[in-house]
């Protein structure tokens, strides 16, 4: 789909760089609008908040660590 470019290290053949090519810079920008819509969506019907949405987030990063 040549959304990610990846190489290996010469030297060290288990490094492996990553990066993202023009087409997955794309698919970011629009996933991160996407998001920051759905994030405003929730806050103007007063589904969530700004500090409801953060609290989620550090919960979910929390269980993610566990």
């Amino acid at each position: 789909m040549d959304y990610m470019h990846h190489q290996r290290c010469e030297i060290d053949r288990r490094s492996v760089r990553v990066r993202l090519t023009r087409k997955g810079r794309d698919i970011r920008d629009i996933v991160g609008a996407l998001f920051a819509r759905h994030a405003d969506g929730l806050e103007t019907k007063g589904v969530l908040g700004i500090d409801g949405i953060e609290e989620i987030t550090m919960s979910l990063k929390r269980m993610e660590r566990y």
